[in-house]
């Protein structure tokens, strides 16, 4: 599988305003510790910092930078939730104790990202005020109720808010109620990585950039990982690739299917416009079964992401006045022009659970794949759990249950494509009978 599937990773905002990068330069020769991560980002970084701080030898490699993949092009969402199924299918799916253990890592997620930012002095535009999920019909309001019920239970802060509320929050008239998060957050997700990286190296990990793994065999008692110009020998390996995965090891790339989803960022807007569009700085998903989130960048820009579909994402054009059009409709009040100054796509790496899931692939070997874009708590909260395991913590007290390497099954080549469609058609249809208004380009 070649690398050059993946997509441009300059063109995004975060690259051209992030924090230095600082990694390591290229392995070389013959570096020896207790532990090697596959992969800078963020559930591979986090791994390795949890693993510095308890004074276990750790080295990452890493093919490119920290945060090339997933981890610096994401939308900077800090939603400590889940992806599709809501907590009582997950507690259906995964059973117990998997389930209950995997909720509470999630739910509290925010809380470790949040402290390694305060602990490390992490700039990365950290703000935590909140996440809106609106209801665009009445008949909506009931199933956020019951998420808030189930995600109140699991201990996490949310509430519903009615209209009156929903518009101070939102600055849209357009919501009749809606699902407030009020512990979830968002950043500058490069920033994030990069400086995540910079943890580790000052607790005494090394990270090695452009170094990527062409192979993982036993030797000595350990594991052998080369790269072009070196070789880690370690007790453990972890692959914390996800969606960039390239080689490494045997058919660790077809473990999940790809997903693309891109993000756009307008110029920054005037001092009226961000007074009256998300004025309490929230991030703000609309609730429509076509998914539209978008939120503040330090700077004053809006940065908004969705998924490609016919046309979107394809014609630059086009795919700019779908944006433009559906921040408008939503926020009538924005009276200047809207550029789309930066646009890029990142890659997913979906798993028909949507739930990541950890691989055995051999005697002190792992993978974690399947992130599924529920990435910067997820990938933040499950550098923990590979930690453990590094320790040595018995797998039946492990937080995600470990299980054999297996091969995405071939529909999910076009699952994500159709589950989307499937998800705009239906809200289309409820919207319709509703007698509520769709927005431009439905």
């Amino acid at each position: 599988m070649s690398r050059t599937r993946f997509s441009p990773f300059e063109t995004s905002l975060w690259y051209a305003t992030a924090q230095p990068v600082r990694d390591g330069p290229p392995l070389r020769g013959e570096v020896r510790a207790d532990v090697c991560v596959v992969g800078a980002g963020l559930t591979g970084l986090t791994t390795a910092l949890e693993l510095a701080r308890a004074g276990v030898s750790v080295v990452v490699l890493e093919a490119r930078e920290a945060g090339f993949g997933g981890s610096g092009r994401n939308a900077g969402h800090c939603t400590p939730t889940f992806t599709h199924y809501g907590l009582p299918e997950l507690r259906r799916i995964l059973g117990e104790p998997w389930a209950e253990r995997l909720i509470r890592r999630q739910t509290r997620a925010n809380d470790r990202a949040s402290a390694y930012i305060r602990d490390y002095g992490i700039d990365c535009d950290w703000v935590q005020q909140g996440y809106f999920q609106g209801a665009l019909r009445p008949s909506q309001r009931a199933g956020l109720e019951e998420k808030a019920a189930s995600y109140n239970a699991a201990g996490a802060r949310t509430r519903i808010v009615g209209r009156e509320e929903a518009e101070a929050i939102t600055g849209s008239p357009r919501f009749h109620a809606g699902w407030l998060h009020e512990e979830a957050a968002h950043l500058q997700p490069l920033s994030y990585s990069r400086g995540l990286a910079r943890a580790v190296q000052g607790e005494g990990g090394a990270v090695h950039g452009k170094s990527p793994v062409t192979g993982c065999t036993p030797r000595a008692g350990k594991w052998e990982v080369t790269t072009p110009e070196g070789r880690a020998l370690a007790e453990r390996v972890v692959f914390a690739t996800g969606a960039y995965t390239v080689g490494g090891w045997p058919k660790l790339d077809q473990s999940f299917r790809i997903q693309r989803v891109f993000v756009a960022a307008t110029q920054p807007l005037s001092p009226e416009t961000r007074a009256s569009v998300l004025p309490q700085n929230t991030t703000l998903y609309d609730g429509r079964g076509d998914i539209f989130v978008y939120k503040w960048d330090g700077a004053g820009r809006i940065v908004a992401s969705m998924f490609p579909m016919g046309p979107r994402g394809r014609d630059p054009a086009y795919t700019h006045k779908v944006l433009s059009d559906r921040l408008l409709w939503l926020h009538p009040q924005i009276r200047e022009q809207i550029r789309w100054d930066h646009f890029w796509f990142g890659e997913l790496d979906m798993q028909y659970r949507t739930v990541p899931r950890l691989y055995g692939l051999a005697s002190g070997v792992v993978a974690l794949t399947g992130l599924s874009g529920r990435g910067v708590p997820t990938g933040t909260m499950l550098g923990s759990i590979l930690s453990d395991w590094a320790k040595g913590m018995p797998e039946a007290e492990l937080d995600l249950r470990v299980e054999p390497l297996h091969r995405a099954p071939l529909w999910m080549a076009v699952a994500p494509a159709l589950k989307l469609r499937q998800m705009r058609l239906a809200d289309n249809i409820a919207t319709r009978l509703a007698g509520v208004p769709l927005p431009p380009h439905a």
